[in-house]
């Protein structure tokens, strides 16, 4: 369960890092020093910023600075990506497409998708069929995302395996039928800045609240605007003021599962209260898409329900997906 936190830890995983395809790794003392700090922070606020993870500040700004000349673009120009369900939900979204408990957010986006073979996953994943849309202004972008892409999930592979011997399992706990083959989620955000709504600022949420579906969220933001928030057990809601270089993460409700809620999924928020228009980049780390997730037993062993953890049912990922991108686009 998430604490009544003032602030997100900062944890520098280089050690992590230098140590994670090491088959001994769980008995290297910087290892463990950061497993500790990934445990408590995935208990106390699900949230963390990291830090020495290994991935250029120059790549991580070039991705905004491309997806925001993107946003820059006319709107007919956009429109040759718009997403549509016969499109797989994969494209451009205008402002206020996305719905968040059935309000429409005040943001922008690309959507784009792990793509797979046409048929892969029966009726649950043919919502989600087809390529991905990038545009082709900017020039290079296609290229740099799917550089970017790859080394988020090579980065939350490595952050997993962290995770996983915080729980007490081994380091691969979450791959082969759980995240062997991860599908992943990647959406490009733009937000306007204040006031949009006519100069009501109550009506400028652009993102309302809520968690991710996944296992772990890796967002890169714009440096100089502070508009994520996240809530803490008694209600507040705090800050995620922008570390440059970092990536500030968050767990899943797949993860949360899986630890069987000793791992809280947190409820979050985005308002941005700047006049300057904002970019984040999310990278969402998912399981296998036909993954039926359920507790590990290593934390039904360790922390069963009478002591206090609550047993979570089984879930399928995709079918958990696909319900919640069915209802989340206004079109």
């Amino acid at each position: 369960m998430a604490t009544d936190f003032k602030s997100l830890p900062v944890i520098d995983i280089s050690p992590l890092l230098l140590k994670c395809d090491d088959p001994d790794m769980a008995e290297d003392t910087g290892v463990l020093e950061v497993v500790r700090q990934l445990d408590k922070a995935c208990r106390d606020a699900g949230f963390f910023y990291v830090i020495g993870h290994g991935i250029s500040e120059s790549l991580i700004s070039k991705v905004r600075e491309i997806t925001r000349e993107f946003f820059k673009l006319p709107y007919e120009e956009k429109l040759k990506i718009k997403m549509t369900p016969a499109a797989g939900y994969r494209g451009y979204q205008r402002i206020g497409e996305n719905v968040t408990q059935g309000k429409p957010d005040i943001h922008e986006a690309i959507d784009c998708y792990r793509e797979f073979k046409q048929g892969k996953y029966g009726d649950t994943g043919k919502a989600m069929e087809g390529p991905n849309q990038w545009p082709e202004d900017p020039q290079e972008f296609k290229e740099l995302m799917e550089e970017y892409i790859k080394l988020c999930t090579d980065l939350s592979r490595k952050i997993l395996r962290g995770i996983a011997l915080a729980l007490g399992g081994s380091p691969y706990e979450f791959e082969g039928k759980i995240a062997g083959e991860p599908f992943w989620v990647f959406r490009l955000i733009g937000y306007p800045g204040a006031p949009f709504a006519n100069g009501q600022p109550e009506n400028d949420i652009g993102c309302g609240a809520h968690t991710d579906y996944g296992l772990l969220t890796l967002v890169n933001q714009d440096d100089d605007k502070t508009a994520l928030q996240v809530r803490n057990s008694g209600g507040d809601w705090i800050s995620a003021v922008p570390i440059p270089g970092s990536f500030v993460c968050n767990i899943g409700d797949m993860l949360k599962i899986l630890s069987n809620g000793v791992y809280e999924s947190t409820l979050h928020r985005v308002i941005n209260n700047s006049p300057l228009y904002r970019v984040c980049v999310a990278f969402f780390y998912e399981t296998n898409f036909d993954a039926v997730v359920e507790p590990l037993d290593i934390c039904k062993e360790k922390y069963p329900a009478e002591e206090g953890s609550k047993v979570f049912k089984r879930a399928v990922y995709g079918e958990h997906l696909v319900s919640k991108v069915q209802t989340n686009f206004a079109m």
